[in-house]
């Protein structure tokens, strides 16, 4: 470690304030079904999943080792490099977590990284065949495998539970949901937090602190862990109310099939060395969920803005990488105005987002009306069931005369 020299530090530290927002900003990727349904309180929620969080980073380096070994190549990338890249993945997380879309935190860091290795060393020092075999495929092919996983779940949870009591059943699929978050936070930490522990050991070989071909240090493993969980605590309910209540509208029995379905997904891609968006696995999930059930619809337009983010989300973030590595390359004043600029743009969005405050008391207030596709499906689908519409009109409130006495019952007609 005698070669850990002050930009190396800058890196290490930038980098786990990338896995600080990390942790906020994929919080709703485990728990905002199970807030929006009502099975676990906004603040039980987040720190279970902080915790779990924390025990996923312990579990393998096998995608850490995709990004520090192979996505480019480590030979002739500076610290600066690293650092750059950083800034990219940084400031979109913020942006997209400003406006509440669910972008992936995994493809912004990735982004920057290529970014600032193409500004760098050029198109060549980026490793085209892992990029695609790691990356662009996973990220098509995720939301599309969890989404129908979860739509044929739910099919099979609504068709098994057909005959089961009321609240009995509605007791256990929530009992199974708080289990099935618990897996896909465990997962989550497997996954993303290995992202970190990645660039932090490419940044300690390219400032020479450890060999080529390493795994990550231990304190590596232990920082990243515990900036990912602290996020998550902090819990980034904007974009926890998009998921859990801008997409669709979810009931236990869908909630569950979600999150067991995306929990499975990413399991399967981190055991495999895949660079999985957490992010698209549990977004897929809850719209296959909310297409799964009879009546059941997705809110197309907030789906669209998020698609949009995430086309943007891997050239965004490199663009803004190559003009950070650009700067960066006049010396350590340079390094220095790109760190200002950094602290000044996360301020700046912090403030903006106080104007608005979203947080665990408001969580689940639904602001955005139906758009035309999903008031034209709902006009099709036939009416509820005695059960649903009894637990609709429970959360109805009675209307009141002028005088404020509650009103007599409509008449009735049969």
């Amino acid at each position: 470690m005698e070669n850990f020299s002050l930009i190396l530090a800058i890196v290490v530290v930038t980098a786990l304030a990338f896995d600080f927002t990390n942790g906020f900003h994929d919080t709703a990727n485990a728990m905002a079904t199970t807030i929006s349904t009502g099975a676990l309180k906004p603040k039980v929620a987040v720190a279970m999943s902080a915790v779990l969080n924390l025990v996923g980073a312990f579990l393998s380096v096998e995608v850490a080792n995709t990004i520090s070994k192979g996505l480019v190549d480590e030979t002739g990338i500076r610290p600066e490099v690293i650092f750059a890249a950083l800034v990219g993945a940084i400031l979109w997380n913020l942006l997209t977590w400003l406006v509440g879309l669910p972008s992936s935190s995994s493809h912004a860091l990735m982004g920057g990284l290529i970014g600032a290795t193409i500004a760098s060393a050029g198109v060549g020092a980026v490793h085209g065949d892992v990029l695609v075999t790691k990356v662009l495929i996973p990220a098509i092919a995720a939301p599309l495998v969890a989404g129908i996983a979860a739509m044929l779940a739910t099919r099979l949870s609504y068709t098994l539970g057909r005959k089961a009591e009321g609240k009995a059943a509605e007791k256990g699929y929530r009992a199974g949901q708080i289990a099935s978050a618990g897996l896909v936070s465990l997962a989550h930490g497997t996954n993303d937090a290995q992202k970190t522990m990645g660039i932090i050991t490419l940044a300690l070989v390219a400032g020479g602190a450890v060999a080529p071909d390493s795994d990550p240090p231990m304190w590596v493993i232990i920082s990243a862990g515990i900036a990912i969980a602290l996020g998550t605590y902090l819990g980034g309910w904007r974009i926890i109310r998009t998921m859990g209540k801008g997409l669709t509208d979810l009931q236990p029995q869908q909630g569950f099939a979600a999150q067991t379905s995306a929990a499975t997904v990413i399991l399967a891609s981190s055991h495999l060395g895949f660079s999985l968006s957490t992010t698209h696995s549990v977004s897929g999930a809850v719209m296959g969920a909310g297409l799964g059930r009879k009546g059941g619809v997705v809110r197309w337009s907030t789906a669209t803005r998020m698609f949009v983010a995430w086309g943007l989300t891997l050239p965004a973030a490199a663009l803004v990488g190559a003009i950070a590595e650009y700067v960066t390359g006049f010396g350590d004043w340079g390094t220095a105005i790109v760190a200002v600029f950094l602290v000044a743009s996360s301020a700046a969005i912090w403030r903006i987002s106080r104007r608005e405050v979203v947080d665990h008391t408001n969580v689940n207030a639904v602001e955005e009306p139906p758009g035309v596709v999903t008031t034209a499906m709902a006009a099709v689908t036939p009416p509820p069931t005695s059960a649903m519409a009894e637990e609709l009109t429970a959360t109805i409130p009675a209307p009141s005369t002028p005088t404020g006495e509650p009103a007599p019952p409509a008449a009735t007609t049969v």
